[in-house]
């Protein structure tokens, strides 16, 4: 029943994403470039609101559907984790042209040449498990 429930909130936000053109390899390029302000609105309107829910699931104690406490374990702080990692995370979704997110959603709405990206980062992920415990965290 989970994985329903998974399946369709990934459908609900594919769409989302597809209907806001945020998955639109144009609409990211305009952002990288500063000419337009759409991405940059739906970016801050998403960290706006993720702040929100997320202090009110921390101050109200909010469970989840499922019953169980949500929990919020602490992070480390260090300054070169974060910059070393945005900026990977900006160059690669730079050369895509998408990040996770609307990566499946284009290939959903049939855009095949993107599973070119999506091997290429699952190939990624799988040599950072494989590098992890070599890597300084």
């Amino acid at each position: 029943m989970r994985t329903l429930v998974y399946l369709l909130i990934g459908i609900v936000f594919g769409i989302t994403m597809f209907k806001s053109e945020a998955a639109s390899w144009f609409r990211i390029y305009e952002m990288f470039q500063f000419d337009s302000f759409h991405m940059y609105g739906i970016i801050g309107s998403a960290f706006f609101f993720g702040v929100i829910f997320t202090q009110v699931i921390k101050r109200f104690y909010i469970k989840s559907f499922y019953g169980e406490k949500i929990k919020f374990p602490p992070k480390q702080k260090t300054f070169a984790r974060y910059a070393i990692g945005g900026i990977l995370f900006g160059l690669g979704w730079a050369l895509a042209g998408a990040c996770p997110g609307p990566m499946f959603t284009l290939l959903g709405a049939g855009f095949s040449p993107i599973l070119i990206v999506i091997i290429a980062s699952l190939f990624g992920t799988f040599v950072y498990g494989l590098l992890k415990d070599k890597l300084p965290h």
